[in-house]
C-alpha cells in the first residue's frame, strides 16, 4: 500500500512519460495538468492536457475486503486502505491545419501502450525527478499491486456530458484512460485487544509499541547498505526518552530520533557486532515496571452482592521486561573487499591456473556462512567468467580462504557473496579517465 501522495505520483508519472514522447513528435508541445476550461489561460500553443476527472472504488479489492476493519467499539482491527481506480481525460490541442492534435493523440496512445504498467522503476524515476520535489515522500513504488494503464472507450454522449456539463467548455479531441489499482493506506495503526480471562487480565502497558515500517540507507532509497552507511529507520511512534537500537546481539544508541524516523550510524558499532548478510533490527523503548492486574470475582454463593474487586499486585515469579520492543525489520548489509591475495599458484605456460585466494572483508563473516567468489575477466573480447564456493568456517572471521582452479591467466574483477549479500565493485567517476564510468576494482591478477 502507499501514502497520500500516491494519486499525485500517478498524475506526475503520466505527465513525465508523455512529455518525453510528444516533444520528439511535435516540436514545442507540452503536457499540462489544467482544468480543461482553463486551457486558454497561459497554455502553450500545442500540447496534451492530463486531467483526473473521476475516482471510483476498485471492485475487486473492495469486494475482497468487504468485512469492516473496526470492532464493536470502533477500534481499528486491521490497517485501513482505499483501493482506487483513477480516470483521466487526455485532451489534444494545436494547429488543426497541420493535424497537431491528431499527431499528439497518436503519440500518447503509442506511449501508453508501451508503458501499460507503471513499474516501480518508472514511478521511482518520477519521484527522483527534480521537477516534482513535492513527491519526495511518496512510497507508491513499494505497492505490491501493479499499477496499470488501460484505455477507456467513451461514447459520444459521455464525452458530450463531460465537456458541456462538467467542464462547460468547447470540445477538444479527447481520449480517456483508467489507471488501476492505487492502494492508499490509512495512518491509524490497527489494534486488537487480548481475549479476556476470568482472573488475570495481563500487565498494564506503560508505553506504546514502536513500529518499524522500513529500514534503508540514508543516502537514498536504492543505495546499498555497507559498513560505513547511516541507516534511516522509518516508522511510527519511534520517539521516546533513551531510545535504543537492537542490532543482532548489540544494543546501541542512535544519533537522531524523531517521531517517524531514526538515524543510526553503523560506523559507530564495533566490527565484531556487524555481520555480513541479512540483519534483524529492532527499536527499544525503556519500560516503567508495570503492575499486573488481578480481578477477584464475587462468588455466586456469597451472601452479599458486592461487585468484583480489582487488585493491583505483582504476579509471582514473573520478571517484567525492561524494554518495549518494536517489530523486527530486516535489511541486507553488504560486505566490502579490503584486500585480495592469490597464493599457492600452480600451472605454467598456457595451462590454466589453480591456487588459493585470501580475502579480507570489512565485516565479520558468521560461522558456516555461504561464501561464493565471482571472477569476471577485464577484457572486451569474450571475457572469461568463474564462480567458486568457499568451505565453511568454524568461527566468526573477517578473512576467508577460497580455492580456485582451471582459471586462465588474466586480470579479473572480483565480487564475493556472503549469505546472499554481494560485495560492491569500484567505479571510476573521473571524467578525464579512459575508464570513466567503468568498473575498476577490486582486481585479482592471475599470472
Amino acid at each position: 500500500m502507499s501514502n497520500y501522495l500516491a494519486i499525485a505520483t500517478v498524475t506526475a508519472t503520466l505527465q513525465r512519460l508523455l512529455q518525453a514522447s510528444i516533444q520528439a513528435d511535435v516540436e514545442g508541445a507540452r503536457v499540462t495538468t489544467l482544468r480543461p476550461e482553463n486551457l486558454g489561460e497561459g497554455a502553450p500553443e500545442s500540447g496534451v492536457n492530463v486531467f483526473l476527472y473521476q475516482i471510483l472504488s476498485n471492485p475487486a479489492h473492495t469486494n475482497g475486503g468487504a468485512m469492516t476493519g473496526r470492532q464493536r467499539r470502533g477500534e481499528i482491527s486491521k490497517q485501513s486502505q482505499a483501493a482506487l481506480d483513477l480516470y483521466y481525460l487526455f485532451s489534444f490541442y494545436g494547429n488543426e491545419v497541420e493535424l497537431e492534435p491528431q499527431r499528439l493523440l497518436g503519440s500518447v496512445v503509442r506511449t501508453l501502450e508501451d508503458y501499460g504498467s507503471m513499474t516501480p522503476e518508472i514511478l521511482q524515476a518520477t519521484i527522483d525527478n527534480r521537477a516534482y520535489p513535492f513527491l519526495e515522500a511518496s512510497d507508491l513504488p513499494e505497492q505490491t499491486e501493479a499499477v496499470r494503464v488501460e484505455r477507456q472507450d467513451l461514447e459520444m454522449e459521455d464525452l458530450s456530458n463531460l465537456w458541456s456539463g462538467l467542464f462547460e467548455a468547447s470540445y477538444l479531441l479527447s481520449v480517456a484512460y483508467k489507471v488501476s489499482v492505487v492502494l492508499v493506506e490509512g495512518d491509524l495503526p490497527a489494534r486488537r485487544a487480548l481475549p479476556v480471562r476470568d482472573r488475570y487480565l495481563g500487565a498494564v502497558p506503560s508505553s506504546i509499541q514502536p513500529i518499524i515500517e522500513q529500514v534503508l540507507c540514508s543516502a537514498g532509497r536504492y543505495s546499498p547498505i555497507v559498513r560505513d552507511s547511516s541507516l534511516l529507520i522509518r516508522g511510527k511512534q519511534l520517539e521516546a526518552e533513551d531510545v535504543q537500537i537492537k542490532l543482532g546481539d548489540q544494543v546501541v544508541a542512535p544519533q537522531i530520533v524523531a517521531p517517524n524516523q531514526i538515524i543510526l550510524d553503523l560506523g559507530a558499532i564495533p566490527l565484531e557486532h556487524l555481520r555480513a548478510g541479512v540483519q534483524g533490527l529492532q527499536v527499544l523503548h525503556p519500560r516503567d515496571t508495570p503492575r499486573a492486574v488481578f480481578v477477584e470475582r464475587a462468588s455466586r454463593a456469597r451472601p452479599d452482592d458486592r461487585p468484583a474487586r480489582t487488585v493491583a499486585a505483582e504476579r509471582p515469579g514473573e520478571a517484567q521486561p525492561q524494554w518495549v520492543e518494536s517489530n523486527v525489520e530486516a535489511f541486507v548489509l553488504r560486505p566490502t573487499i579490503q584486500n585480495l591475495v592469490l597464493e599457492n599458484v600452480h600451472g605454467g605456460e598456457d595451462e590454466p591456473r589453480s591456487g588459493t585466494v585470501r580475502i579480507q572483508f570489512d565485516l565479520t563473516v558468521n560461522p558456516n556462512s555461504r561464501v561464493t567468489l565471482a571472477l569476471n575477466e577485464r577484457t572486451g573480447h569474450e571475457p572469461a567468467e568463474y564462480l567458486f564456493s568457499a568451505r565453511a568456517e568454524d568461527e566468526a572471521t573477517t578473512v576467508i580462504e577460497l580455492a580456485i582452479a582451471e582459471v586462465e591467466p588474466g586480470e579479473y574483477l572480483v565480487r564475493a557473496t556472503i549469505d546472499g549479500a554481494e560485495s560492491l565493485l569500484e567505479t571510476d567517476f573521473d571524467p578525464a579517465s579512459p575508464t570513466y564510468e567503468q568498473y575498476v576494482g577490486p582486481v585479482l591478477t592471475v599470472p
